[in-house]
């Protein structure tokens, strides 16, 4: 995987144009197209913008620094308020980290707000746009947002797939417990407990998933090829990387040609080696298709039922495969990344915080006991483990600052005047903090959701909690994500006894891309607690 410092190329930058008669061609430029026509612009009450904005890079060296993007503009809020706006280059963006601002842009102006901006990534990596959840807001954007809900992620047909969440939830159980038993010789008797790095299992449980849910087959295990499947998840992060990363060139159209710190190459190259993938995958569903002609033995998963609704070689300019592939892609990467990394973060803060996770323990004891496994039919009664999740989601929503947004038409927002062609972050990671809704907003405390904020859910309807986003641009996969987590969680704790190794803290170093991730392995040690036959 490719390492860049989210604001790296910022360096890169400030070396190769300040000083240079160049940089002063583009601020003349600057000034002449951004501010010398903006006269009348001044008249309107436009949101408060920090001090201190360069020429050309707007207020790109400010946000340097040590902290992440969606820390410092957590910063910036503290001082300007919860919205203000600021200048990326030559894009201009409001920043809102306020719930009622939240909802006022979700309900009122959710359509002003509903598009995307053109970005590199979307360009290459998204299919020239043709991924749909970085597509401009159109007639494209509604139809493949409405099949997919429908085919793939409404109530009936997450269900509907429950068979692989529990049989690949199982299989990862009894992963552990044949890890633990093999290695057990090498402990001075079976009681003892061995290190795994749970990172990586929880991603190959989750890939696994997913990987059934639209391809049809496993990612990875015995009869799958390691190297393979290492190199799937290798491109699929590195994908997920490059599409948190803020480019030169989106914010400096006219430095795109420099291709500074040579993110476009990047994002080129691996846009070859991931369409490869897809177009390997293609391949080998419609060479199935053409042995299974019958009605009864077709549409066997996602990317077959996209086969069969694809029936006209054109949408809005994109041919089948390319819709097939790019809505594939995009349900695989956003659904491994988003599960995954709340699930990391989740067990990361109960092993941190031990009277939790006894707590998870004992409510796993009296609804489910010793006797037999966890069903998804416990969920509902496991209380404090959906607590659990909420205050997780809470800490660390799985992208904190969302998919950015554009405004497509003028609107006003809390009295202030936001022009069309704005981008709009919300800052979910300062939202979820605000003291004036959360006590002691920075601890993990769980039972917040089974007392003061019990009727508090994450799906977008309280905005106070929109770890997923809300308005017409909600993740369409609230449903899956969670009902997998609850169901992996419950299953690893109820199946094993888990503790930190040394009894240390977990490291909780966090690195950024499109979502918030753990930046360092999680390595437990784990120990069977239920009779043998129950890992079989």
């Amino acid at each position: 995987m490719i390492s860049i410092d989210y604001f790296s190329s910022l360096d890169l930058v400030s070396s190769s144009i300040a000083g240079s008669l160049f940089i002063l061609v583009l601020m003349s430029l600057y000034y002449f197209l951004y501010l010398g026509g903006a006269g009348a612009q001044h008249k309107l009450n436009k949101p408060p913008e920090p001090s201190g904005a360069w020429p050309v890079l707007g207020h790109l060296l400010l946000l340097r620094g040590p902290n992440f993007f969606y820390l410092a503009l957590s910063d910036m809020a503290d001082k300007y308020g919860p919205i203000f706006s600021i200048r990326l280059g030559l894009r201009r963006a409001i920043v809102v980290s306020n719930w009622e601002l939240a909802k006022e842009l979700s309900t009122t102006h959710d359509l002003a707000v509903a598009s995307r901006p053109r970005m590199l990534a979307s360009e290459h990596l998204g299919y020239n746009y043709a991924m749909f959840a970085f597509s401009p807001y159109g007639s494209y954007w509604r139809e493949i947002r409405k099949f997919v809900s429908l085919e793939l992620l409404s109530m009936r047909r997450v269900n509907s797939f429950g068979h692989i969440r529990v049989s690949e939830t199982k299989s990862a159980i009894q992963q552990l417990y044949k890890l633990w038993a093999e290695k057990g010789d090498d402990n001075l008797s079976l009681t003892n407990g061995v290190t795994v790095e749970m990172k990586q299992w929880i991603s190959d449980l989750t890939t696994n998933v997913i990987f059934r849910m639209i391809y049809g087959k496993r990612y990875s295990g015995a009869d799958v090829d390691i190297e393979e499947a290492r190199k799937y998840q290798r491109i699929f992060k590195r994908f997920s990387y490059l599409f948190g990363l803020n480019v030169v060139g989106d914010m400096i159209p006219w430095l795109r040609w420099l291709d500074i710190g040579g993110y476009e190459k990047v994002m080129k190259e691996t846009s070859k080696e991931y369409d490869h993938l897809m177009v390997k995958l293609l391949e080998e569903h419609n060479n199935w298709r053409k042995g299974h002609n019958g009605p009864d033995n077709v549409d066997r998963d996602f990317m077959d039922v996209m086969i069969s609704m694809l029936k006209k070689t054109d949408i809005n300019g994109y041919d089948a495969d390319t819709i097939n592939k790019s809505t594939c892609s995009v349900l695989n990467v956003a659904g491994v990344e988003t599960t995954s990394t709340m699930l990391i973060w989740t067990l990361c803060l109960l092993m941190n915080h031990r009277h939790a996770l006894k707590k998870v323990e004992e409510e796993l004891d009296i609804h489910v006991g010793k006797e037999r496994n966890v069903e998804e039919s416990d969920i509902p009664k496991l209380v404090y483990l959906q607590a659990v999740f909420k205050e997780s989601l809470r800490l660390y929503p799985p992208a904190p600052l969302g998919a950015p947004r554009e405004v497509i038409r003028d609107c006003v927002v809390d009295g202030y005047h936001v022009a069309a062609g704005t981008r709009l972050f919300l800052n979910l990671w300062k939202l979820h903090r605000d003291p004036k809704i959360w006590s002691e907003p920075l601890e993990f405390r769980p039972e917040r959701f089974i007392t003061t904020h019990k009727n508090i859910d994450v799906r977008g309807q309280n905005f106070e909690l929109i770890p997923f986003g809300a308005g017409r641009r909600v993740c369409p996969g609230i449903n899956l994500g969670m009902q997998m987590g609850h169901l992996v969680l419950a299953s690893l704790l109820h199946s094993f006894q888990i503790s930190n190794i040394n009894n240390e803290l977990v490291d909780m170093t966090e690195t950024e891309g499109s979502t918030i991730s753990k930046a360092t392995p999680l390595q437990l040690i784990i120990t069977p607690k239920l009779s043998s036959d129950l890992y079989a």
